[in-house]
């Protein structure tokens, strides 16, 4: 976005080459709303999912704090694994940080049939920890598949500057297909992987289930940071 356009809404983003097509967070393109973005130099994705995330707290503190003094009246993240660090992000900002697509959790489950239960597409299944589901409100037991081994997966972790989309599309309907078939209970998806947004319409047209992401969540922050005039 342009310096000059007011934003209110503020994204720390991890410090990435791989295409950021529209759809992706990153992409400034596919918000109907201005952003601001702020880059954590250095922290890449294979740093923050797979690596230790301790070294960055801070510098994810001091890039929220320039786009909080930039006039940003919420910020957001780039990587649904830094729901570990929100707690810090808030207090450290002062102002409503919403860090990963895994916290809408406690606003689906309730809406589920009794039967039902949430299901977690992640880009890692194997690094997701306990500790990360439960920072982020995810119900205990949720059903959780990864993306491990994937071309998507490699070039993200692997922040490649390419990424095969119609690789990626394919991979992901299949693993969101996977998920359902391991457990049919699952009556809604959320794709905790900020870079997965542009295959949610495919997921939902695969497996006949709801699909949430970092952009259903970021649509409705924003609509508390910035309320329709009537």
């Amino acid at each position: 976005m342009q310096e000059n356009t007011p934003a209110n809404l503020g994204i720390l983003m991890l410090d990435t080459r791989f295409p950021r097509i529209l759809g992706d967070v990153g992409n400034a393109q596919t918000w109907p709303f201005p952003v601001r973005y702020g880059v954590v130099k250095d922290a890449t994705p294979q740093a923050i999912v797979c690596d230790d995330i301790e070294p960055f707290v801070q510098s994810f503190i001091d890039i929220g704090r320039d786009l909080v003094a930039q006039g940003c009246r919420g910020i957001a993240t780039t990587c649904g694994f830094l729901a570990l660090i929100r707690p810090r992000l808030a207090a450290a900002l002062g102002v409503p940080v919403a860090a990963s697509a895994l916290e809408q959790a406690g606003q689906i489950a309730p809406m589920l049939a009794p039967d039902q239960r949430l299901g977690v597409l992640t880009i890692s299944a194997t690094t997701l920890t306990p500790a990360h589901l439960t920072a982020a409100g995810v119900p205990a037991g949720t059903p959780i598949q990864g993306m491990e081994g994937s071309s998507f997966a490699t070039s993200i972790l692997g922040n490649k500057t390419t990424l095969d989309v119609t690789a990626a599309r394919r991979e992901m309907v299949a693993a969101a297909q996977a998920l359902v078939a391991q457990d049919p209970t699952v009556g809604a998806i959320i794709l905790e992987c900020t870079n997965m947004v542009p295959y949610s319409a495919d997921i939902a047209l695969a497996t006949g289930l709801p699909v949430f992401t970092i952009y259903t969540y970021l649509r409705w922050f924003h609509a508390g940071l910035t309320p329709r005039s009537f």
